[in-house]
């Protein structure tokens, strides 16, 4: 975890991409496209369905959490809320920085 600065944690950085796009997303999401939290910004085109669907995942695996049942404990793979035209993301928590 990055130290902490003028008292506040930063967190670890954590990356959304893009691993799986399928059908026509309406926000125009393709493989490769990707989106930075760094706790200061988000960099990064996205969906605002996607991005409050996979938010509480970014959040905690930027403070430390580990799931249990992933084989990496810094990626996880999220899919976008619609069914007809799924994209997935994997989001990976940035450990070295």
């Amino acid at each position: 975890m990055k130290e902490r600065l003028d008292g506040i944690d930063r967190g670890y950085t954590v990356i959304a991409e893009v691993i799986t796009q399928r059908g026509s997303c309406a926000a125009g999401h393709r493989i490769g496209d990707r989106i930075v939290f760094d706790g200061k910004n988000v960099e990064g085109p996205v969906c605002l369905h996607a991005l409050y669907s996979f938010l509480p995942k970014v959040f905690a695996m930027r403070y430390g959490a580990e799931f249990p049942w992933l084989e990496d404990p810094d990626a996880a793979t999220h899919a976008c809320p619609d069914p007809k035209n799924p994209v997935i993301f994997q989001i990976r928590r940035v450990r070295d920085q």
